[in-house]
C-alpha cells in the first residue's frame, strides 16, 4: 500500500501557492514532488507573514496547469493522505476541475486517524500533535516541512494500527470516515437522531458555531459535509461536536431554531442573528376619527403590532403598506408637518387629507391593512405532533403575542392555565411572527381558538 502524503499552501482562498507530495510505502519515502505555484492572483500580507511565501517568489513559478500532469501521475494508485485531508483534497480537486478534469483518489486523514489511535489529546492541530509526540517540524507552514512531519506522524500511526483494522475501516467507502469533519467523532455522528428537531455544531471548546433545523437531523447534518461552499467547508473544519434537540414537528423546530440563534449568536448563522428589536409599529385614532399608523421606540409603545430592529426598517415596511392599501402618507407618519400629502397629486392617495375621501372609506382600508399584519384571532394554539405517541405539541399565542411552545398528553384536560404552565417561554419577535403567519396560511386547520382574555 502506497501513500501520497500531501500538503499545500494557499493564498488564503482556493488558489495554491505551494505543493509538496511525498510518496511513502510505509517504511520510506520513495518519490517526491515539491514546487511553488503561481496562483495568478495576489497573496495577502497576512498569508505571507504566516507562510513566508511572497509575490515575487511565485511570480516565475509554474502555474497549476503546468504541474497538473505530474500531480496526477505521482499520486496515481496511491492513497491521498493529509492532515485535514478534505481541505487539501478539495482545493486540488477544484484546480483540476478548472482544467476540465476530475481528480479522484482514496483519501485518509491523519487528524481522524490520530483521534482514534492517539486519543485524549488537547489539540489535534499538526503543530500541537507533533509537539506532543516528539516530532520535529522544520519550516512550519511551508508545504515540504509540513508534509515531512505528516509522513513521520503517519508512520507512527501505522505502527499503532498493527493489523491495519483502523485504516481499513477508514478507507471503507461505507464508513463515511473520509466525509466527516476531521475533529468530529464518528460515534457522535452515528448517534444523531433521524427525527425532526434542531441541531448544534460546536467547536473544540464547545462553543456553538452553527444552529440549524431539519426534518431528519442526521441526514441534514451529513449534507453540510458534502457541501463545497466556502462557508460550509470552513465551518465543518472546526466542528468538533454536534448535539441536537428533537421537537416533534417542523414548526416547533423553526421556532426553537429562531430563538436559539438569537440567544447564542453563532458565528456561521447570518439570518435571524439580530435580537434587539427597538422599534414598535402601532396605530391610533385622531380627533377627526382617522386611523393613523406610526412607529416609536419600543418602550414607548405598549402594544406594538409589529417590532423592528431599526426606524429605517419600520419606515420601509410602512411605505410598502401605504403603497399596497393606497393609504395616505400624512397619516402613516411618512410625510409630517404638511397640510396634505404629495401622493394625492400622483394619484396614489384618494384624498382623505384633502377631504376628497370620507374618513369611513379610508379607515376601511386601514383596517384591512392592520388585519393583514395581525393575527385574525388574538388568542389561540397551533396544534402540532408531539415527541411521543400519546402526546401533542402546541404553540401558544395570547392576546396576539407569541408566548412559546410546549407539549401535553392527549388525555390531559386542556385549558389556558394548563397551556401556560407547560410552555417553554420564548420572545415574540418579527421572525417568529413571520414563521407563524406563513405556517397558518398553509395549515389554517391547525389553529384552535381560545376564549378571549383580558
Amino acid at each position: 500500500m502506497k501513500y501520497s502524503v500531501v500538503d499545500i499552501e494557499t493564498n488564503g482562498g482556493d488558489k495554491i501557492t505551494e505543493i509538496s507530495i511525498l510518496v511513502f510505502d510505509g517504511e520510506n519515502i520513495i518519490d517526491e514532488f515539491t514546487s511553488l505555484v503561481n496562483p495568478e492572483c495576489n497573496i495577502p500580507t497576512f498569508i505571507t507573514n504566516l507562510t513566508g511565501i511572497t509575490q515575487s517568489m511565485v511570480s516565475n513559478a509554474p502555474k497549476f496547469y503546468e504541474i497538473a500532469k505530474k500531480i496526477h501521475e505521482i499520486t496515481q494508485n496511491t492513497i491521498f493522505v493529509a492532515h485535514n485531508v478534505n481541505f487539501d483534497y478539495r482545493i486540488i480537486g477544484k484546480e483540476f476541475r478548472r482544467l476540465g478534469f476530475r481528480f479522484i483518489r482514496k483519501k485518509l486523514c491523519t487528524v481522524r486517524l490520530s483521534r482514534t489511535l492517539l486519543p485524549n489529546k488537547k489539540s489535534y492541530s499538526l503543530g500541537n500533535l507533533c509537539a506532543s509526540e516528539g516530532i520535529r517540524v522544520n519550516n512550519r507552514h511551508r508545504a515540504k516541512g509540513d508534509a515531512d512531519a505528516t509522513v513521520i506522524l503517519l508512520k507512527k500511526l501505522l505502527i499503532l494500527d498493527k493489523e491495519k483494522d483502523v485504516i481499513s475501516s477508514f478507507l471503507n467507502p461505507r464508513s463515511k470516515e473520509a466525509t466527516l469533519p476531521p475533529m468530529l467523532s464518528k460515534t457522535v455522528f452515528d448517534n444523531l437522531s433521524e427525527k425532526t428537531g434542531v441541531y448544534y455544531f460546536k467547536n473544540d471548546v464547545n462553543e456553538i458555531i452553527y444552529i440549524g433545523k431539519a426534518n431528519n437531523i442526521k441526514q441534514r447534518v451529513l449534507s453540510h459535509f458534502y457541501d463545497k461552499k466556502k462557508k460550509e467547508v470552513s465551518m465543518c473544519m472546526v466542528t468538533a461536536n454536534i448535539s441536537y434537540t428533537e421537537t416533534g414537528s417542523e414548526l416547533l423546530a423553526l421556532l426553537l431554531e429562531s430563538s436559539e440563534i438569537k440567544k447564542y449568536h453563532p458565528k456561521y448563522n447570518r439570518a435571524q442573528r439580530r435580537s434587539i428589536e427597538s422599534i414598535g409599529l402601532f396605530y391610533y385614532e385622531d380627533r377627526s376619527g382617522i386611523i393613523h399608523l406610526a412607529w416609536n421606540r419600543l418602550k414607548l409603545v405598549p402594544n406594538p403590532i409589529v417590532k423592528f430592529y431599526t426606524a429605517n426598517e419600520a419606515r420601509y415596511f410602512v411605505e410598502k403598506l401605504c403603497e399596497k392599501f393606497e393609504l395616505c402618507p400624512k397619516f402613516c407618519n411618512l410625510q409630517t408637518n404638511v397640510s396634505s400629502c404629495f401622493h394625492y397629486q400622483l394619484k396614489k392617495c384618494k384624498g382623505v387629507c384633502r377631504d376628497k375621501e370620507t374618513v369611513k372609506n379610508y379607515n376601511l382600508r386601514v383596517t384591512k391593512c392592520l388585519e393583514s399584519i395581525k393575527f385574525k384571532e388574538s388568542s389561540f394554539i397551533i396544534k402540532q405532533s408531539g415527541l411521543k405517541e400519546n402526546q401533542y405539541g402546541y404553540v401558544l399565542v395570547l392576546n396576539g403575542f407569541y408566548m412559546g411552545f410546549g407539549y401535553l398528553h392527549n388525555e390531559e384536560e386542556a385549558s389556558l392555565d394548563v397551556y401556560l404552565n407547560n410552555i417553554t417561554q420564548q420572545k415574540d419577535t418579527r421572525d417568529v411572527q413571520r414563521i407563524l403567519n406563513s405556517y397558518l396560511k398553509k395549515y389554517p386547520e391547525t389553529l384552535i381558538h381560545l376564549e378571549k382574555t383580558a
